[in-house]
């Protein structure tokens, strides 16, 4: 609840500030607002208790996630410099939209009533739409904006329709007391109903997390989307929304598990086909990205497929969480020097990156850790990220989903290499110049880096109870 609160404020604050007319000053401050934020909602562990009429929930759970969206944008922030330096003059409304999306993505992770999810979602997904066409005279911008609001629009649509029905059917809004409607119907002849409301919540949630086939819409807003902006969609949207995912098919339907189970598994096999396919098809850095993120999605839904009806002291509830740590930390190292490239070489396709090694070598080192992990390589965080979700649903008795996932890692090496060869074998272009990176920039790219390095090194310890 501080966490939301503070969030709060310091974005009104920060829209105040704007009228300083002084970027320079931004940044710092923001950097330092999450910093508290991130700190204070540490000293919310173990310390658990409902708020709002039991609408939202503060426990572990909360602050796991929580903590991870606060450290993604913390991390994200120093790449936003080049704004600084431009003196873009809606700088302001962007820091407070970022600060305000957090909000939103809180609420999602702790909700414990369906009418606060969909606050939740509609806080985070209204300042997505602004920032996603936040470079109002780039085409490519303007056009991702609209498909994303259009999209967006009728998968809220579609959601609500589901939380209509789920409790037309239970009676309730309630996580909780929906768990124990689902579990002791009162009766039978509303299970249609029930069913119907699922698949509907299950097509919404699938759209935000950019899972198949609702995914359509990811690879050209993503494109069209400013880096620095698509960055924060791709990690803080997707992990609010697992969390969120998790929570409703954990605590609200494990009961109605062999009616959704066939979906997941259907949604989770079709979403790593075809954004592990789509991506190996990229002659775009960015574009591949795209379809990473939705072929990153499929593990996440892996994660869901070895639920056991509980949060805490769950593997797949702890596997998704480390796997949202490490695919974030990569996320965002990668993004970052893409932008960095982007804005002086005014390329995001593999060509860009030629030559990067001989010229920036931190970039270079910086980039090839990043898809390492995304990649799944041993060592890295994204290795042990997929260890724990696959383990998760190999105890459910997924093996078969897990040998098909396996091989479709198998094929991301393919892709995820295309950038690393560019940079270490390709020779670069005569007229391009060596990347300039600030010291902050510098110091962030080698945390993020020994950090990925870390989660790979230090996994089995850092998991223990966690969750």
């Amino acid at each position: 609840m501080t966490s939301i609160i503070l969030l709060s404020v310091f974005g009104i604050i920060n829209l105040f500030l704007g009228f300083l007319r002084s970027n320079k000053l931004l940044l710092p401050l923001v950097m330092l607002a999450l910093l508290v934020v991130f700190g204070v909602n540490l000293l919310d562990w173990n310390q658990g208790s409902p708020l709002f009429y039991n609408m939202l929930v503060v426990d572990n759970y909360l602050v796991a996630f929580t903590g991870i969206v606060v450290l993604t944008a913390l991390v994200l922030i120093p790449f936003s410099r080049s704004y600084v330096k431009t003196g873009e003059p809606n700088l302001a409304e962007y820091y407070s939209l970022l600060l305000f999306s957090l909000v939103g993505a809180i609420m999602m992770i702790g909700y414990d009533h369906l009418i606060m999810l969909f606050v939740g979602i509609e806080i985070l997904s209204i300042s997505m739409y602004v920032l996603a066409g936040s470079d109002k005279r780039n085409v490519r911008s303007n056009e991702a904006a609209l498909k994303y609001f259009l999209m967006g629009a009728f998968a809220t649509g579609i959601l609500l329709f589901g939380m209509a029905l789920l409790y037309g059917a239970t009676g309730t809004f309630h996580v909780s007391a929906i768990g124990t409607a689902v579990a002791e119907p009162a009766n039978a002849s509303l299970l249609p109903m029930l069913h119907i409301g699922i698949l509907l919540m299950i097509i919404g949630l699938g759209f935000k997390v950019s899972a198949a086939p609702f995914h359509f819409w990811t690879p050209d807003v993503y494109e069209g989307t400013p880096t620095f902006f698509t960055a924060f969609m791709s990690t803080v949207v997707k992990t609010a929304g697992f969390a969120a995912f998790l929570k409703l098919l954990a605590q609200a339907l494990p009961a109605a598990q062999g009616f959704w189970m066939p979906t997941i598994v259907a949604m989770c096999a079709l979403t790593l086909l075809l954004g592990n396919i789509g991506a190996a098809s990229q002659t775009s850095a960015k574009r591949m990205l795209a379809y990473s993120s939705v072929s990153h999605a499929g593990y996440l839904l892996i994660g869901l497929v070895g639920t056991n009806g509980q949060l805490f002291g769950s593997p797949a509830a702890s596997g998704i969480f480390f796997y949202s740590l490490s695919y974030s930390i990569a996320t965002v190292l990668s993004f970052g020097v893409l932008k960095l490239v982007g804005d002086q070489r005014g390329r995001e396709d593999y060509a860009g990156l030629n030559g990067l090694a001989k010229q920036n070598p931190l970039l270079a080192f910086a980039l090839t850790v990043s898809m390492l992990s995304l990649a799944g390589i041993p060592l890295t965080g994204g290795f042990f990220g997929k260890f724990f979700i696959f383990a998760a649903a190999v105890e459910h008795g997924a093996i078969g989903l897990v040998v098909f996932a396996v091989v479709m890692s198998m094929v991301s090496i393919y892709y995820y290499l295309k950038p690393v060869i560019a940079m270490y074998l390709q020779p670069a272009d005569e007229t391009s110049a060596p990347i300039e990176v600030d010291g902050v920039q510098r110091l962030t790219l080698i945390v993020l880096a020994l950090l990925t390095i870390a989660l790979g090194t230090i996994a089995p310890m850092f998991m223990s109870g966690l969750l």
